[in-house]
């Protein structure tokens, strides 16, 4: 299914690639052997030899800490990716609603966790059936409530004969998102999921980035002190797990702080079946970014010999130059992310090689289709130059393009286009 992606007829509706490519497949496209000078800006591009780098570094890294990765497949929404992740030893793919579940299984992935409670009718009557008729799809999601359970198996009463959804008790905490507010109430529901008989229970989840922003020593107590209550509701409960248990917490800002305090319950057996998995859901390492994922995570450059790198840069035209120190690229919040931080310009082209921005210069601002650049000096940027900008968050890059280039190296001084990725959102 992931190579048929490479016979897709491409067109206007794939934003930044040139009329030449209209009518082509991807494949035809490819073969031209295009440069990123050959796309219209404004447009995203990934790095291969990052990709490649940051997928084998968290590969390695959750192997030396004994656990399995189950990568969050939204922050891409790219079943080419969640493909080079498997290949590379996950364990499964990381999901947050019914229908992202349903493009991951249409590209055949066989492990998901949907990281969600799901009690949407008709996402679990397709569940339903989709479990029926592969017995080999492996599925899991979250439940926090009592009226979850009891939700969930009304809509399951008709399910075919013999299937059972498995489940994690997800434990949060005050102040968080979703989740049982404290132990007492996560094991409450752990027994209407006993009395449940269309549920089975399957293990403990959570999400610690809910509770915390930074790493100051407050955020990193209050992220210790959940997960260890997390660790302990999982002991609470393993006596009466009904299926080989999960125990998972982890986005991309903490996860060392995951693997010191859950890593060591794997490999603990329950009284029903074997050893528990510790599983880690982080999904922006394959990406990380230039903003605040390189300031939080473990595996940035500041803590690490071995970090990751940023995958991902915005590229922009410069189009007007109306008064002195102000550059405005075309490029705007329909482009690039700004949630977590606005892009940071780092070199600028000229048509031959690529320029450093001189020190002080920054984007201010950002509307629909431009980018205020903010520039200490007039030489830099002329209009019809390009400006490679670094980004920050990559589950909000991702979700503004359909089709994003990946090139060889973001560089070099002529950058080559070496695949299109197909995003779904």
């Amino acid at each position: 299914m992931v190579a048929a992606l490479h016979e897709r007829v491409l067109g206007p509706e794939h934003k930044s690639l040139p009329p030449s490519a209209w009518g082509r497949s991807v494949r035809e496209f490819l073969a031209t052997a295009p440069h990123l000078d050959d796309l219209q800006t404004p447009v995203l591009t990934m790095d291969r030899s990052a990709l490649d780098a940051n997928t084998r570094l968290m590969a390695d890294w959750a192997a030396a800490a004994g656990v399995r990765l189950a990568p969050h497949g939204k922050t891409t929404m790219s079943p080419q990716l969640w493909g080079e992740q498997l290949a590379a030893g996950a364990w499964g793919i990381t999901l947050a609603t019914g229908w992202q579940v349903q493009v991951a299984r249409s590209f055949g992935v066989a492990r998901i966790l949907l990281a969600n409670a799901l009690v949407d009718p008709v996402g679990l009557r397709w569940l339903a059936a989709e479990l029926a008729r592969d017995p080999g799809f492996e599925f899991r999601s979250w439940v926090d409530s009592v009226a979850t359970v009891e939700t969930m198996d009304r809509h399951l009463a008709d399910a075919p004969e013999g299937v059972r959804v498995a489940v994690l008790v997800e434990l949060g905490g005050p102040g968080g998102r979703t989740g049982a507010r404290g132990v007492e109430q996560a094991l409450a529901v752990a027994a209407a999921v006993r009395r449940s008989a269309r549920l089975e229970l399957a293990g403990v989840g959570g999400y610690e980035g809910a509770f915390a922003h930074d790493r100051e020593a407050e955020a990193v107590a209050v992220v210790r002190g959940y997960l260890d209550d997390l660790v302990r509701l999982h002991r609470e409960l393993a006596e009466i797990y009904e299926c080989p248990a999960i125990l998972t917490a982890g986005g991309s800002a903490y996860q060392d702080l995951v693997v010191d305090r859950l890593a060591g319950s794997a490999d603990e057996p329950g009284a029903r079946g074997p050893a528990t998995t510790v599983v880690l859901r982080s999904g922006a390492y394959i990406i990380h970014d230039d903003g605040f994922y390189s300031g939080i995570s473990p595996l940035a450059a500041a803590r690490t010999e071995r970090p990751l790198r940023s995958a991902m840069h915005g590229w922009a035209r410069t189009v007007s130059r109306p008064e002195p120190g102000l550059a405005l690229l075309d490029a705007g919040k329909r482009d690039l992310p700004f949630d977590e931080g606005l892009p940071v310009p780092q070199r600028f082209s000229r048509g031959q090689g690529q320029e450093q921005m001189p020190d002080g210069a920054h984007v201010s601002a950002l509307n629909d289709q431009h980018a205020f650049l903010r520039l200490p000096a007039d030489g830099a940027a002329p209009i019809g130059s390009v400006v490679r900008l670094g980004l920050s968050h990559p589950c909000t890059a991702f979700d503004k393009w359909r089709l994003i280039p990946v090139i060889d190296d973001a560089a070099a001084d002529r950058p080559r286009v070496l695949d299109l990725l197909h995003t779904f959102f």
